[in-house]
Formats: structure tokens, C-alpha cells, sequence
């Protein structure tokens, strides 16, 4: 059925400044995120006069990436507000990489005057049209008075369905023109629709994002815990239920879970490569798929669902309830499959090494987070291994690089995180565990979190390169042999790089971390300071790597994505990187 509601703004002689402004705070619309320059300097501070809080950022990706983090965060859509041209590109790797996390956002981008089209006027460039490859929506408003039905259709169509990025342009003349017109209308549709669900025999529940995004946390929390089913949640589906949920099977996803289970609900979940496509080597090859989706054109993509439910992922669940509770049904506790799952269920061994690993700082870190933390995750190894060491005991309090997997979200992420922490004033601490490359992308975001006080916790886990890198010592030995471009391996990084440093320059708490007795006193001494952000530069082992993980072949000619590489590492005799 459809839900309709109207909202009405009365304008008299405003510009169009104005009018993208309210229109915006119209919809709810509570963050902006952006760099101001010509020609849309007026649209921020109309904003903020509308009452949107305004964050200025120092790159226009790093803005993209904090206004779709607040959508996924809040539900409703943040704005990226950009110049033209350059700026508007900047912004691209933002809105590609909310359409495919399926995070709202709106980018709202100046441009040059109408006037000038085609004149090589300056930024000049085909803005509405790049921006259709990468995003559901994107328009200009053809004249003052159709921005606000522009505006509410980006809004509607951002949260529509699948979440995703929407684009919007404003020509510089018509930022400071005048409309005068007496009454706006704005109407939302929201679309419901739901389908029974079927039982299994050895049932696994793979919870997604998508549920994240559906609010279904609690109709979930019904059906796992009423019914006995074991789920597990996709990286960023994590927390909908806490990981130390006694359901939840995620230390055994691999090996038994995914590989043994005769039906998989996927709920807002794909099967894509983080869910290895649900192809056999990780999936039995006769399981049977049943997808609930809000997008239809999701259905059956690499497997064909055994049965295929359209439609909001809470609304399906509960009348799934609905049906179990009247047979009275539930998955019997001593089942073979459950006493399978849970004797892979087994925690990892920790061995006192220095440097520290992966391992290490992560399970030193897991005891000192706060439970409600927000938990932000980019990098290679550090956060596939967060992944499973980190906890989350509550929905979207996770961020990562997502389904596109993208480096340079995190410091974004965390400042989007951090603003809608201090203006709901919920108290929740905000925490983002960086690899050292990964922190290279948007490391000078640290300035945003110090110009406006934003108390981030940064953990940088520093291995002195993407995936594997080199100690100081092998540095000294290859700077001798050659030229550094020549004979420096390309995966590595400066070792012991003084990352803390940079954010001491800018007035922030920086540590220097190398010892678990450093890493638990820098982390309380941070997690305590709500005045200034902190960085800790934690130096590990730069041979550090993750546990080997079931692989098939690279002759499978359906399944080379499958195969997990093995890490480089440094053989000093030799004197190059090699597979061990």
C-alpha cells in the first residue's frame, strides 16, 4: 500500500540559495558535508540559516563519503555540497561508492551559468551527465520554481526502493536570482509490499545491510531467538544483533555455515563477492536460496532462488513470525547442524609476540570498546580481520569499505559518525580503525576532526605497508642498493611512519604505540577525552598477516575471485618479496 504525506513551505522572494535549502530541510534533511567556492558559497549559508548543520571538509570525496554515511546512520539522506567541474569530480568516487553500499545521499553541485553553456566558460563541464553513471537520479532544475519538486524527487528517489546516490545541479545564476512564490508542496511515497517465507532443515539466516537500512533489527531479533535459527550478518549487517548473540554463527561462516547449510535466507543480503557469489567452493552447491529484496531486479542474480520475496525486509519478516507462531514452530537446539556449528565456533589463540599482530591489537582493543560504540573499519587485512575480532552489539554502528570496498571512506566516515553523535547528543563514542595505507587516503581529515572539536578515536594499525611491508632495517639495506623506485617493492610503505605526529600538529592527542601495555593506556586515555580527537599509531609485526582461509583453484573457470593469495614476504637472503 502507499503511505502519503504532504509538506508545505511558504517562500516570498527568496533565491535559489534559498529555496534548495529549505526545500532540503523540508525533507528532513539535517547534515551537509562540502568544500564552498564559487558558485555555491550562498547555498551553504542558506543552510545553515534553514538550520542544517554545515561541516566543511578539505576534500570533496572525503565530503561524499561522510554525507552517505549519515544516511545509512539516520535514514534520512546527507547532502554533498561541491563546486563545479574539478569539485564535482572529486565527488564521483563518493556517489559510486554509495550506489553500490546502497546509501542515500544527495550531491548538490554549482555550475556554470546557463548562459555560458558551450562558451568555455569557467569549470565548465557536463556535470548532469557524468553524473547519471553514477548515481539513480540526476537533474537540473529547469527553471527557480521547479527546485523544489527537483529536490524532493532527489530526496524520494535517494531512499526509494535501494538506497542510492542522487545529483542535482544548480547553474550559478541561478543561485542568487529571486522567485517569489506563496506555497511549495512536497508529497513522499513509500511502497510496502511482503511475502510469506518457508522453513529448512539445516537453516542459515545471512543477515545484510539491507536490514540494517529496513530498521529490522527487532522483527529479527523475534525470529532468530523464537524460532532457534543460527544467522550471520554481513559485514555491515553486523550489530543488527550482537556478535556474542549465542545464534550467531560468524566464527564458523567458512567452514561449516556457508559450506554445509541446505537453505540460506538472504535477508537484504547479495550474493556478490563478499558472499563469494553463493557458488560452490563456500556453498554446498545444491543449497537452496530463498532472497528477500527490495529491488526486483536483484532477484536471482548468480543463484536462482528457490523462492524470491519482494519487499521490506522488517514487513517480510514479521509475517514470517506471524505464520511460524500459529504451527507453533521452532528449529530443535540439538540438531546435528547445531552441534556442528558450534564446535567451529572456537576463539582464536593468542601467542605474546613483539611486535604485536593483527590478532593481538585487535583482541586487546575488542576488551577496552565500548559496547555502543559506532566502529568505523577501512584497510586490507586490518579490516578483514576486524571484521571477525571486533564486536557490534548494535545496528548501524558499523561502517567499512562496504560492497564496493573502497579505501579513503574511513576518516570521512568517522566525521559523519562524530556530527550525528554530538547533534543527537546519544554520547556514543566514535572509533575508526585505520590501516596505515588506508589512513594515507583521507589522513588529512584529522585537521576537520580538530577545527571542530570532533572527539574520534583513530587507531592506525601500522604494518609499514598495503598488505605486508618491510622493518626499518630491509629499508636502510634497499636504499643502499639502488634507487628507491627501482628496487623498493611496491607494496611497501615508509616504515614506522609517524602518523601520531600529524595529528599532534594539528592540536589532537597523538600515541606512539608498540607494546600491549602502550596500546591499553593510549586507548583509556583516549576513550576518556570528549575535548579533541586521538590517534594511535600502533607499530605490528610487518609480516603480520591473516589465518589461511579455504580456497579452490585457478583453473575453475567460474571461480577465480575465489582463490585467496597468499601473502609477499620479505626474503632477506634473497632479497625480495616471495610467496611462502
Amino acid at each position: 500500500h502507499f503511505l502519503t504525506e504532504i509538506f508545505t513551505i511558504k517562500m516570498e522572494d527568496v533565491t535559489g540559495a534559498q529555496l534548495i535549502a529549505e526545500a532540503l530541510k523540508a525533507q528532513n534533511v539535517e547534515y551537509m558535508f562540502g568544500i564552498v567556492g564559487v558558485p555555491i558559497i550562498e547555498v551553504a549559508m542558506a543552510a545553515q540559516a534553514s538550520g542544517i548543520k554545515y561541516v566543511g571538509m578539505r576534500n570533496e570525496q572525503a565530503a561524499c563519503y561522510a554525507a552517505s554515511a549519515v544516511g545509512y546512520l539516520t535514514g534520512r539522506p546527507g547532502v554533498c555540497l561541491v563546486v563545479s567541474g574539478p569539485g564535482l569530480i572529486h565527488a564521483l568516487g563518493g556517489m559510486a561508492n554509495a550506489n553500490m553500499n546502497c546509501w542515500p545521499v544527495i550531491v548538490v553541485g554549482g555550475s556554470s551559468d546557463q548562459n555560458q553553456e558551450t562558451t568555455g566558460a569557467f569549470q565548465e563541464f557536463p556535470q548532469v551527465e557524468a553524473c547519471r553513471l553514477y548515481s539513480k537520479f540526476s537533474a537540473r532544475p529547469s527553471s527557480l520554481d521547479m527546485i523544489p519538486s527537483v529536490v524532493e524527487k532527489a530526496v524520494r528517489t535517494s531512499m526509494y526502493g535501494r538506497p542510492g546516490a542522487v545529483y542535482v545541479d544548480i547553474s550559478g545564476d541561478m543561485v542568487n536570482a529571486k522567485v517569489n512564490r506563496t506555497l511549495f508542496h512536497f508529497t513522499f511515497y513509500y511502497l510496502t509490499l511482503s511475502i510469506v517465507l518457508l522453513r529448512a532443515k539445516r537453516p542459515l539466516l545471512i543477515i545484510g545491510k539491507g536490514a540494517a537500512h529496513g530498521r529490522a533489527e527487532g522483527p529479527l531479533r523475534e525470529l532468530v531467538e523464537g524460532c532457534g535459527l543460527p544467522f550471520l550478518p554481513t559485514p555491515m549487517g553486523k550489530g543488527l544483533l550482537p556478535d556474542n548473540h549465542p545464534n550467531c554463527v560468524a566464527a564458523a561462516r567458512s567452514r561449516s555455515a556457508l559450506l554445509q547449510a541446505d537453505v540460506v535466507v538472504l535477508l537484504g543480503a547479495r550474493l556478490n563477492w563478499i558472499l563469494h557469489f553463493g557458488l560452490p567452493p563456500r556453498f554446498d552447491p545444491h543449497v537452496k536460496v530463498i532472497q528477500v529484496d527490495l529491488c526486483a531486479e536483484e532477484m536471482g542474480n548468480n543463484v536462482r532462488p528457490a523462492a524470491a520475496l519482494l519487499g521490506d525486509i522488517s514487513a517480510v519478516v514479521k509475517q514470517l513470525l506471524d505464520h511460524v507462531r500459529k504451527d507453533g514452530w521452532k528449529y530443535p537446539a540439538d540438531t546435528e547442524w547445531w552441534t556442528t556449528l558450534k564446535q567451529k565456533m572456537d576463539a582464536l589463540a593468542l601467542q605474546v609476540t613483539s611486535p604485536m599482530t593483527y590478532y593481538q591489537v585487535f583482541h586487546h582493543i575488542g576488551q577496552l570498546l565500548p559496547r555502543d560504540c559506532i566502529l568505523v573499519s577501512e584497510g586490507a587485512n586490518t579490516m578483514d580481520i576486524g571484521r571477525t575480532m571486533l564486536p557490534n552489539c548494535l545496528p548501524r554502528h558499523r561502517l567499512d569499505a562496504g560492497t564496493f570496498g573502497t579505501m579513503g571512506v574511513g576518516l570521512g566516515f568517522a566525521i559523519a559518525a562524530a556530527a550525528v553523535q554530538r547533534g543527537q547528543n546519544t554520547g556514543q563514542r566514535v572509533v575508526c580503525v585505520e590501516g596505515d595505507s588506508a589512513f594515507g587516503f583521507s589522513g588529512m581529515e584529522v585537521e576537520t576532526m580538530c577545527r571542530y572539536k570532533l572527539p574520534v578515536v583513530i587507531i592506525v594499525v601500522n604494518n609499514n605497508g598495503i598488505y605486508s611491508g618491510v622493518d626499518a632495517e630491509t629499508w636502510e639495506m634497499m636504499g643502499k642498493m639502488g634507487e628507491l623506485t627501482t628496487v623498493a617493492p611496491p607494496v611497501t610503505l615508509l616504515p614506522d611512519a609517524r602518523y601520531d605526529e600529524v595529528m599532534n600538529a594539528f592540536g589532537g592527542r597523538g600515541f606512539l604505540v608498540r607494546t600491549k601495555e602502550e596500546l591499553l593506556s593510549a586507548l583509556q586515555i583516549s576513550l576518556s577525552d570528549w575535548e579533541r580527537p586521538s590517534l594511535l599509531n600502533v607499530l605490528i609485526d610487518p609480516s603480520s598477516d591473516r589465518k589461511q582461509q579455504v580456497t579452490t583453484t585457478w583453473n575453475d573457470p567460474l571461480l577465480p575471485s575465489q582463490v585467496v593469495l597468499k601473502p609477499l614476504l620479505w626474503d632477506p637472503q634473497m632479497f625480495q618479496f616471495c610467496y611462502p
